[in-house]
């Protein structure tokens, strides 16, 4: 199973150490973990995820090539065509993209269908107030209607308290194209400043399973 931190801003460079798979970086100035600095050596592997809300293709094109990003994380309500417009850039390696669906008590899947064939990966959400980091998690059992094969992220709200409830999860037949998990404001010091001490232990335990 694939680990994604996001929310990178105060101290990327120790969450890095710990070996995730995708650091998540955002780039939606109204967000408390807004990222504008440098980006730290990371080991090699390990993928930069730059996330936007309704962001102008200018911009994702700037930050993509300015931080050397490996993914992007679409968290807003851009089309298929404005995904679409992103895969046909020429990038001097092809782009992840990431597209994000919040989801509260139930989900019309029809939503993914015209987005099947541009994009890579799903990502599944809470829905609340804020595009991410509402701290709580939606109830997994909505997946079992997923309809495609298309690997997803599991985001929202998962903490350490989560850790048996995705052991649980993993063993069932809608988890079959869980592809990584993905955390961020239940393993905050502050917004954007990551507890170490808690990831490591999360990371040991998901590794477990």
């Amino acid at each position: 199973m694939k680990l994604k931190v996001c929310g990178m801003k105060y101290n990327p460079g120790e969450v890095a150490a710990l070996r995730p798979d995708y650091l998540g970086f955002i780039f939606w100035k109204k967000s408390p973990r807004c990222f504008d600095g440098e980006i730290p050596q990371l080991p090699q592997g390990m993928q930069k995820v730059g996330v936007f809300v309704d962001a102008k293709l200018d911009e994702v094109v700037e930050k993509i090539k300015k931080y050397h990003l490996e993914a992007v994380q679409l968290h807003g309500s851009e089309s298929p065509g404005f995904c679409k417009e992103l895969q046909q850039q020429n990038f001097k390696e092809p782009i992840q993209i990431i597209k994000v669906f919040s989801i509260k008590n139930d989900f019309n899947f029809d939503e993914l269908r015209p987005y099947e064939n541009v994009c890579d990966y799903y990502l599944f959400d809470t829905k609340g107030k804020l595009p991410g980091g509402n701290g709580y998690t939606f109830d997994w059992k909505v997946l079992k209607n997923y309809p495609s094969t298309k690997p997803y992220f599991l985001s929202g709200g998962i903490g350490l308290e989560e850790v048996e409830s995705l052991r649980e999860f993993m063993k069932r037949p809608e988890a079959q194209h869980c592809y990584a998990i993905d955390v961020n404001s239940r393993f905050e010091l502050e917004p954007g400043l990551k507890n170490i001490q808690e990831l490591k232990e999360f990371k040991k335990k998901i590794d477990e399973r």
